[in-house]
């Protein structure tokens, strides 16, 4: 019976898992149950039943306890719990240390996997270097694992070729797994590849783009005034603007026109979002211009002209914006809501690296204006947000790429 639940939990069948453990209460059907209350997404009672089994195994079943731990710490980071899924590197040392390579080599890929979500692209790359030489052979189900993290990574370092390499091995351990779950899961990251991913403004002409399009536009040697990733570039030199949005501001209004000028009363109410424009504001855009002129004078120079300002690229074929899918200040807020889980505010902040208040203020801006909502009360709230249709929202993720 205990073969016939883990067999059916392999394959993706947590009814049929169930069925064969309802009325059991030893340790391993506790914990069989609490990894199919997990397939079905009751995490709490799912993590309830979990310690029940490691406690009830006992401190000479370090093999079974330390398999509950694993499936314990999947199910925090499965419920964006990032501290309590932070314990994996402890579960990954016991698992080898006990010999059970396949379960080892899991808990690294879901370390990968946190580190993805915190945005250390260094670190993922790091452990899949190591993965090959960890259990051989590897399981379909782990090699799909293995490629869907290699392209998630290729993704957010922008290259297209090598996230549909990775996504079409995927696609074809998956099949070989036969997990209906696994397979939709890669589908699903394999529309992102076909999906815009950003908008790009030009001589005041607005258009989609896809991940390859963005990847053609950052190696074509123009001066990009990144909205996304909140920086400008060419080629491999990077000014990052991300704790300076108003600098931002002005640089995407500059690149969007060029190589037409822009009236000063518009770079003014667009970056000090102000209706009544005095002296103080054209004070105040002659000293954010100066910083601006500063922070980009070795790609770029801006002109004064009578009416305005122009953005001049130094050795660059010219000037575009790109900015993110969605209209919004929190994009990448949003961008770690609409892959479907239910966050805490805390995870938020730990994957943002922003403090828990300043995430809070922006979960209530947010949720007032009907884009996000919450569930739960208290320590068990959670916050949702549906998938902006028709748009990826890989460049607003947390962790910019390392390009040139």
């Amino acid at each position: 019976m205990v073969a016939a639940a883990a067999r059916s939990l392999s394959l993706g069948d947590p009814l049929g898992a169930l069925k064969w453990m309802a009325l059991r209460r030893d340790p391993a059907a506790l914990a069989l149950r609490g990894i199919a209350l997990a397939q079905l997404t009751d995490y709490p009672r799912a993590r309830q039943l979990l310690r029940q089994a490691a406690q009830a195994f006992g401190p000479r079943e370090r093999f079974a306890r330390a398999r509950c731990q694993l499936a314990e710490a999947e199910i925090a980071l499965a419920d964006r719990d990032l501290q309590r899924s932070a314990t994996l590197p402890h579960a990954i040392k016991t698992l080898e240390s006990l010999g059970d390579a396949s379960n080892g080599l899991h808990a690294r890929l879901l370390w990968a996997r946190w580190h993805l979500l915190v945005g250390d692209l260094a670190k993922v790359e790091k452990i899949l270097h190591q993965l090959p030489t960890l259990a051989t052979p590897i399981p379909p189900p782990l090699v799909a694992r293995i490629e869907l993290t290699r392209a998630e990574l290729a993704l957010r370092h922008l290259r297209s070729q090598e996230a549909a390499g990775a996504l079409a091995r995927a696609a074809t351990a998956a099949r070989q797994a036969a997990i209906p779950a696994l397979q939709a899961e890669v589908t699903r990251v394999q529309s992102a590849l076909q999906q815009p991913v950003a908008r790009r403004q030009q001589a005041g002409q607005t258009a989609p783009l896809t991940l390859a399009e963005v990847e053609a536009l950052f190696a074509s040697g123009q001066l990009i005034v990144d909205g996304c990733r909140r920086n400008l570039r060419r080629a491999g030199s990077i000014v990052d603007f991300h704790r300076r949005p108003v600098l931002l501001s002005l640089a995407l209004e500059l690149a969007a026109r060029w190589p037409a000028e822009v009236p000063r009363d518009h770079l003014i109410t667009t970056a000090f979002q102000v209706r009544q424009i005095n002296e103080s504001h054209r004070a105040r855009l002659r000293v954010e211009l100066s910083r601006l002129r500063r922070a980009i004078r070795s790609l770029a120079q801006i002109n004064a002209t009578p009416r305005g300002f122009v953005l001049v690229p130094a050795k660059a074929a010219g000037a575009i914006a790109l900015i993110p899918p969605v209209p919004d200040a929190a994009g990448a807020l949003l961008a770690l809501l609409a892959g479907g889980e239910a966050w805490t505010t805390s995870a938020l902040a730990c994957a943002l690296g922003d403090s828990q208040r300043t995430v809070q203020r922006a979960l209530q801006q947010l949720e007032a204006a009907g884009t996000v909502r919450a569930v739960g009360q208290g320590r068990t709230r959670r916050w949702l947000a549906p998938s902006p249709g028709g748009f990826a929202t890989t460049l607003l993720l947390p962790g910019p790429p390392a390009l040139g």
